[in-house]
């Protein structure tokens, strides 16, 4: 007569435990995979479309010293407007190139934010002392300059926009939870805005002649 052997309570709870916990295991490890990637993602949308600003920056810095040594010639007694100029230039260029190399770096982006800050004060300066020279303003070379120094700023705008929208949904995605568990875990931290908080200072200079 054959006898059938039944699993002992014990090791059938055990098991049963085991499959529990390993499945749990599972759910946990796929669902820090998947926000985990999904963080990666965002950030690397948004850093992208920092490189979009940063492409229109280099722009502008290059066109600023053309500006200002046409305007030379013409504003002799305004040496400290125009060096004001290029020392604000020099500056944002430095602190641009710290948050090209590092986007999510909250502190890079404050220096170049604060930078852009200076830089457009020290441009809208330039612009309004520049009224006092007609023949400056009718000179063509300045208002070829000025006119691509329009166009660049618009450009900024457009681009600035696109990458504060990225911004934002990378923060609200790492401000839910669970994911701010995970962003906590690795180190995302929350990414800067690209805005200028002085209602003045966010008005693209004034640079037309016309």
């Amino acid at each position: 007569m054959l006898a059938f052997r039944s699993t002992p309570p014990l090791m059938s709870i055990a098991l049963i435990i085991l499959i529990i916990v390993a499945g749990i295991a599972l759910l946990t490890a796929i669902m820090v995979i998947g926000a985990y990637n999904g963080l990666v993602t965002l950030r690397n949308r948004f850093k992208n479309a920092f490189a979009q600003i940063d492409v229109q920056l280099k722009r502008r810095y290059d066109l600023i010293p053309n500006l200002v040594e046409v305007a030379k010639g013409y504003m002799k007694h305004e040496s400290s407007t125009l060096e004001a100029v290029i020392a604000a230039r020099n500056t944002a260029f430095a602190a641009s190139k710290a948050a090209a190399a590092n986007p999510a770096d909250p502190a890079a982006m404050k220096s170049l934010l604060s930078a852009e800050s200076g830089l457009g004060g020290a441009l809208s300066r330039l612009m309004v002392v520049s009224e006092q020279y007609p023949d400056l303003k009718a000179n063509q070379n300045m208002m070829q300059l000025t006119e691509e120094m329009t166009s660049t700023e618009n450009k900024i705008s457009f681009a600035r926009q696109a990458y504060n929208d990225s911004v934002m949904i990378f923060n609200t995605t790492r401000e839910r939870f669970p994911t701010n568990l995970i962003a906590s875990m690795f180190n995302f931290a929350e990414a800067q805005l690209f805005q200028i908080e002085n209602t003045a200072e966010r008005e693209a200079p004034k640079v037309k002649f016309t």
